[in-house]
C-alpha cells in the first residue's frame, strides 16, 4: 500500500522551503552588493537595491512557512495512523 498523504504534504513543505532558501540567497547577493560600496569606497548603490536586501527575512519567512507546513503534515499523519 502506497502513503501518497505523506508525499504529497512533504512536497509542499519541501516546496515552500526550496523557495524560501532561494529568495534568501537572492537576498544575501543582494545585501553583498549593497555593502560592497562601503569597503571599496565606490559610489553607494540606489535605495532599491537597500529593498532587494530585505529578500532575506522573505526567504526566511517562506522557509519557515515550509517547516511549519511540514511538521502540520507529520501530525495529521501521525494522528490518523494511531486511530
Amino acid at each position: 500500500m502506497r502513503d501518497d498523504t505523506r508525499t504529497n504534504s512533504a512536497t509542499a513543505g519541501d516546496r515552500l522551503v526550496r523557495a524560501g532558501a532561494i529568495v534568501f540567497f537572492v537576498g544575501a547577493l543582494a545585501t553583498a552588493v549593497t555593502l560592497a560600496p562601503l569597503f571599496l569606497g565606490t559610489k553607494p548603490f540606489p535605495t532599491y537595491m537597500f529593498g532587494l536586501s530585505m529578500l532575506m527575512g522573505v526567504g526566511f519567512l517562506i522557509a519557515g512557512a515550509g517547516v511549519l507546513r511540514s511538521i502540520a503534515a507529520g501530525r495529521r499523519q501521525a494522528r490518523g495512523a494511531s486511530r
